[in-house]
């Protein structure tokens, strides 16, 4: 995950203690990169910065022997392009032999899985980062029918569960049969059964789909009721 990042360890932690019985264990390592965390400014140099050195952060997780590695950052993906994002999951699972899973693949089988070809998509990024996202979920075959900011934002890793729901709420359209948070450092997975009331169909996080896909590559799929439909299924 980024260095700035107090969210996925939290988010994901509590997913695992939901889970009855619990059956696996996460561990974490933190990318490189400089700037000031969580800032909109310096946010592509930070990530670009993360990619150059993404191989020595893959390095250090594998010595744990996990059941597979989540590069937990959408927005790398979308820098990466689709091209570029293929190539460095094939490299890292080559050079250590373990599944490596970006968090943008994990939301896409997540979408598929709740049956969503058509989305709105909400960030708590700036304009052109939101639009590099949305051009990414495009390219692989997504319509985004309806995107939108979550405004004010002075430090996404400052913003709240509330919040985000409210971004979900303010993105969604009719035509969305489902709804895309992006940004893994914005808290969601609180939230997400009060999303899915609000809207009443499939809200998808980048935490909750990275645990359940995670779960599913390791072996160890199993309901986690209580933060949407997507991990309660």
């Amino acid at each position: 995950m980024p260095p700035g990042n107090p969210t996925v360890e939290t988010e994901v932690i509590a997913l695992v203690a939901a889970m009855q019985p619990a059956r696996v264990s996460v561990h974490f390592t933190r990318m490189v990169a400089h700037g000031e965390a969580g800032a909109h400014q310096g946010f592509e140099e930070r990530m670009r910065s993360q990619i150059a050195h993404v191989g020595e952060s893959t390095a250090l997780i594998a010595m744990v022997k996990p059941k597979a590695i989540v590069m937990a950052h959408a927005g790398m993906s979308a820098i990466l392009g689709k091209d570029g994002e293929a190539e460095l999951v094939e490299r890292m699972q080559r050079a250590h032999g373990i599944p490596f899973l970006t968090a943008f693949h994990s939301v896409l089988a997540a979408l598929g899985h709740v049956g969503a070809r058509r989305v709105a998509l909400g960030t708590p990024y700036d304009a052109a980062s939101t639009l590099r996202t949305k051009a990414h979920l495009e390219a692989h075959g997504i319509e985004v029918v309806w995107h939108g900011q979550l405004p004010d934002v002075a430090n996404i890793y400052e913003e709240t569960p509330e919040r985000a729901r409210s971004l979900a709420r303010s993105v969604d359209v009719p035509a969305a049969q489902a709804v895309f948070l992006s940004g893994l450092g914005m808290p969601t997975v609180a939230a997400l059964e009060s999303m899915e009331r609000d809207v009443g169909k499939p809200v998808v996080s980048g935490v909750a789909a990275c645990m359940w896909h995670a779960l599913r590559v390791a072996g160890a799929a199993a309901p986690i009721r209580g933060f949407g439909r997507l991990l309660a299924g």
